[in-house]
């Protein structure tokens, strides 16, 4: 259930990828535009700021009112934006789907937190993302598919349509946060529990590294479409490889979910941020090497290899980071939640608006990335150590 109301997110963005030139076409924007990607970005920004909202909400009043009133403001964003007469209107929809969203990631996240800790928590995160990362994996054939059949705007009803099944199957949930864990709805109390997570330096160096990862999955995001279907000329298999890499995600989830327990979350962070840095330096030598349009075979498998390493890091990096926080969880997870994914859809953004027919842009700002998520690890662990032995 709780990988089903998360997928709410997933669904929102994925879906609509195959729909780029359809989109592209309604609105009347050159064919190589990369103007289309603020789809994606404006999303993720609502997501981002509205996330400070709902996360003292969730902890003045409980996760099920939070879940349903994000669901309904999803709803109406998803609703507006078939609607949508002009790319303007369709980016302000999208802006307030992407509110609507934040309620149910925060709902999730909030869950998670308020029934496990530590390396359960980790375990369970991992299983529930690798459930989670399978809605790219169908998400956009069936967006090719309604769009053959109907037209792009039937992508969004269809989005309607599984926030009315989860709404409906969510009501059997019990309510996770207990009347001792709730928090006033006061300024001073809200402004007091952001504070407390912004001067906490474990989870601040944990969250920025996430920041930095997702930006790699922003920008991967919004230009998949050009690389897959543009420099690597082949736009009619874009739902089958963007599908296959999302598969590697949910296979890297599922092995963390199994091997966190045996090693430990520090461990696999350590190895895979080293690996991820030591893949991303090759992409760029491969890039390169090959004047910005390398072979396919070897730069996709490549990239798909990467990325699913993100799934031995992300769960294990929003675990460390909200394992300080106890009864803030709902605070802590709407602000580093906030935090990662604006900061990373406006890396992303920028990243998007260089990848035009070269890979080169992409691969080197992945390099930049990775380099700027382990130095946030390392800063974490030495504040960790530091408060480890002051204690």
């Amino acid at each position: 259930m709780i990988s089903a109301i998360m997928a709410l997110m997933a669904i929102a963005i994925d879906m609509v990828l195959p729909a780029f030139d359809d989109i592209r076409e309604t609105f009347g924007l050159a064919a190589d535009s990369t103007q289309i990607s603020q789809v994606i970005t404006v999303f993720f920004l609502g997501l981002a700021i509205a996330q400070l909202v709902w996360g003292p909400l969730a902890d003045r009043f409980g996760r099920k009112p939070i879940l349903y009133a994000g669901t309904a403001i999803y709803v109406a964003g998803a609703v507006g934006s078939a609607l949508s007469p002009s790319l303007n209107w369709l980016l302000a929809f999208r802006f307030i789907w992407g509110v609507g969203a934040a309620g149910s990631r925060v709902v999730a996240t909030a869950i998670i937190r308020d029934s496990f800790e530590g390396t359960r928590m980790a375990k369970a995160m991992s299983q529930i993302m690798a459930v989670f990362v399978m809605a790219p994996v169908f998400a956009p054939s069936i967006g090719a598919g309604l769009i053959i059949v109907f037209s792009w705007r039937s992508i969004f009803w269809f989005c309607v349509i599984c926030a009315g099944i989860i709404v409906v199957w969510s009501m059997r949930l019990p309510e996770t946060l207990t009347e001792a864990n709730r928090r006033p709805l006061e300024f001073r109390s809200i402004t007091a529990g952001f504070g407390t997570v912004l001067r906490n330096p474990i989870t601040s160096g944990y969250t920025f590294a996430t920041l930095f990862l997702q930006g790699v999955f922003s920008a991967y995001l919004g230009s998949s479409e050009r690389l897959i279907g543009e420099i690597f000329g082949r736009p009619d298999q874009f739902p089958l490889i963007f599908g296959a890499i999302a598969i590697l995600f949910a296979v890297g989830a599922v092995i963390n979910g199994q091997v966190v327990g045996i090693f430990g979350m520090k461990r696999l962070i350590h190895v895979m941020s080293g690996a991820v840095l030591v893949m991303s330096v090759a992409l760029v030598a491969i890039s390169v090497t090959a004047d910005g349009t390398p072979n396919f075979w070897i730069f996709m498998p490549m990239l798909g290899v990467m990325l699913a390493m993100f799934m031995f890091l992300m769960p294990n990096l929003n675990t460390a980071a909200l394992e300080p926080m106890g009864d803030l969880a709902g605070t802590a997870s709407s602000l580093t939640g906030a935090g990662r994914i604006a900061g990373g859809a406006l890396l992303g953004a920028v990243v998007d608006s260089q990848v035009t027919n070269t890979t080169t842009p992409f691969a080197v700002a992945i390099v930049l990335f990775a380099i700027g998520a382990i130095a946030s690890i390392v800063w974490a662990e030495r504040e960790q150590r530091r408060v480890a032995r002051l204690s």
